[in-house]
């Protein structure tokens, strides 16, 4: 019989490591060149609309969004842009905001200069800054300005808005091929060509590099993959992460999940959006949600405690574990904005609300503090442990609202003023 192999460094699971890429500071926040990834989001608010636009960006802030980007469509939305600027600030509310252009994002940002000062950062499309010779003249307006005012710029190529002249002439070249390419192949190249040329042509127009962010986002899993890895193979530039169009519930997450996710490992992406489709009256900040916990699930940042729950089956025919699990899990998340200052390293917590005995005390255990609540024809008996020991057993109907104060103490005692290993550690019933 042959003896298992030695395992080797290479053979350890882990993600590669990130893809080298020069520094960008949008507002106070830093992008790429070794920065923690960002998350951002977008408003979906009529940008003119000041009151509206506030009250989305600041909730999406509260969700964790670290930069948040607003269309910028016409001269009301440009006139409101100061506005909305301020208005966050009375609030406390720093999250830096990216001003979204196209067709006339040139005229805008010349007629509106208190708009192209309260932004941080403007996004371009090279597919539709203009057409033919207008294309260069936009451009170079748009790079001028943004030069003028000290901003950087995410130059985002878009699969359903590609510049057709770079396309005509790549798919000319590609019949004219010996070896012609698969088109999708070629319209992958004019992606990546149309993102690259523009930022050397911002660089030609005295744009540092340190002042430009790329992206080139398509709506189809393998596409965005492969676009993203040739765009991160070809240069060192800040890198942007979205897969556009995703689609509403379950299968916008789980596309983007996908997609984004093979690139993180891979070491490709400085910051994230997740475009997800809101429900109609749906709530903006889920897109955020899902930012945060993809990047926490496979270990690029915490954000907020993880709640490990069993999936249920026969055994937990109680919806009792289902229910705390979601108080517990929606609770936290409500209070991390305060507890981000109250409980500083709150968002390392570990909290597991398990269904019956089977794995119950096991994953309980692992949790810095965990219950096993009864399963079926189990005692009507739920113990808790904490940091790896049993702490307590909870009984009654009181259980759920027994636990959710144990947890609120746990933090309070271990990441509060003066924290201390919490107390229960050492009073094991």
């Amino acid at each position: 019989m042959n003896k298992p192999e030695t395992l080797t460094q290479t053979d350890v699971a882990g993600p590669a490591p990130r893809h080298r890429t020069t520094k960008v500071m949008v507002g106070n926040v830093a992008v790429g060149g070794g920065a923690p990834i960002v998350v951002q989001s977008m408003t979906n608010t009529d940008t003119a609309d000041v009151e509206s636009t506030v009250a989305q960006v600041a909730a999406l802030a509260r969700a964790g969004s670290e930069v948040v980007r607003i269309t910028v469509d016409r001269d009301e939305a440009a006139a409101a842009v100061p506005h909305i600027r301020e208005q966050l600030d009375k609030r406390g509310i720093t999250t830096p905001l990216i001003g979204d252009f196209h067709y006339i994002g040139h005229k805008l940002l010349t007629e509106h200069p208190a708009c192209a000062e309260a932004l941080a950062k403007y996004r371009i499309n090279p597919g539709n800054v203009g057409f033919k010779d207008k294309r260069d003249t936009q451009f170079s307006t748009i790079i001028e300005l943004a030069n003028k005012y000290g901003k950087p710029v995410r130059i985002g190529a878009n699969w359903g808005s590609l510049d057709q002249e770079l396309l005509s002439k790549l798919m000319d070249e590609n019949a004219a091929s010996a070896n012609p390419r698969d088109a999708r192949a070629v319209m992958r190249e004019a992606m990546v060509q149309s993102a690259l040329h523009s930022a050397e042509r911002a660089q030609e127009l005295g744009m540092p590099k340190d002042r430009i962010i790329l992206s080139a986002k398509v709506s189809a899993v393998q596409d965005l993959i492969a676009v993203y890895q040739d765009l991160a193979a070809r240069s060192d530039y800040a890198i942007h992460l979205g897969l556009t169009e995703a689609g509403m519930g379950s299968k916008g997450i789980v596309a983007s999940s996908a997609a984004l996710g093979i690139l993180l490992q891979q070491g490709i992406g400085d910051t994230i959006r997740i475009s997800l489709t809101p429900e109609p009256g749906g709530d903006r900040t889920l897109e955020v949600q899902v930012a945060q916990e993809l990047l926490q699930t496979m270990g690029f940042r915490t954000f907020v405690p993880l709640v490990a729950a069993c999936p249920g089956c026969g055994r937990t025919t109680s919806t009792t574990f289902q229910e705390l699990a979601r108080s517990i899990q929606d609770f936290i998340r409500l209070e991390m904005p305060t507890w981000k200052t109250k409980y500083p390293g709150v968002e390392a917590l570990n909290v597991a609300v398990m269904g019956c005995i089977v794995n119950g005390p096991g994953e309980s255990k692992h949790a810095n503090i965990g219950i096993s609540l009864p399963g079926t024809g189990e005692a009507p008996a739920a113990p808790v442990f904490v940091d790896g020991k049993k702490f307590r057993t909870l009984r009654g109907p009181t259980i759920a609202d027994d636990f959710k104060a144990l947890v609120i103490d746990y933090i309070d005692q271990r990441y509060g003023n003066g924290a201390k290993a919490p107390e229960s550690v050492t009073a094991a019933e």
